[in-house]
């Protein structure tokens, strides 16, 4: 298998971190390797549990500090795993909100040639638990709405389990990214629109956290932004 490194945002997992780590490595793929990327906002042990992985030389902990977010997290863990010859990318949540047992699907469709695999809860397959009826009126929403104003056609424009191509991410230029929050997703898949890609069902696990109303009115302000900013992004 090619090299393909995952990169997954982590911060107060310490009850399972551990469990979510040893599920991951069980996985049948000797060539797959493990950044999760801790900051400041991490207070407990979750860095050191990951510390104690190091050993088996496929888990690397990526601390950096100079963390604005879990965006920034995906995206310098992107850089790094670059820099340590990836030849493929998977991001996905270290939070349990996606579920280490439906990664070989990414796999097997960046074998077969996609560009990009998206992780969809809308199509036939995929589902929701344990989210409030209203955070998934606005993913379901968010889908509508983003195809309608980016002419995307994908059934979830929202969810963050992903996988890529290593050049794909090569040619993106990672810091001129509008988004740093929500909208980070549905940028990333407008900017990837008219490459080979495919969406796979995934299970998502939701919390019953609630969401800012400024955190949908700046995801509604860069939505509209996407088709002017998109040639700023890509490398020539």
């Amino acid at each position: 298998m090619k090299k393909t490194i995952i990169v997954m945002p982590v911060a107060n997992e310490e009850a399972t971190m551990a469990g979510l780590i040893e599920e991951i490595l069980a996985l049948p793929y000797d060539n797959l390797y493990l950044y999760p990327v801790v900051d400041d906002y991490s207070k407990d042990g979750t860095a050191d549990i990951i510390r104690s992985y190091e050993n088996t030389g496929r888990v690397k902990l990526i601390y950096y500090k100079e963390s604005r977010g879990v965006i920034t997290c995906y995206l310098e863990g992107f850089r790094r795993a670059l820099a340590d010859g990836a030849e493929r990318i998977i991001e996905m949540d270290g939070g349990g909100s996606h579920k280490p047992s439906e990664i070989p699907q990414f796999i097997e469709n960046l074998d077969k040639g996609y560009d990009c695999v998206w992780g969809s809860r809308f199509v036939e397959g995929g589902g929701i638990s344990s989210q409030p009826l209203y955070r998934r009126i606005l993913s379901s929403g968010g889908t509508i709405l983003a195809n309608v104003v980016l002419g995307t056609r994908l059934k979830d424009m929202t969810s963050g389990f992903e996988g890529f191509q290593a050049p794909v991410l090569r040619k993106l230029k990672l810091d001129e990214f509008l988004s740093l929050g929500h909208m980070y997703q549905t940028e990333m898949r407008y900017y990837c629109r008219k490459l080979n890609a495919i969406e796979v069902p995934i299970h998502y696990v939701g919390s019953s956290s609630s969401l800012k109303v400024s955190s949908v009115t700046e995801a509604l302000r860069i939505l509209f932004e996407l088709r002017k900013h998109e040639r700023r992004v890509w490398n020539d």
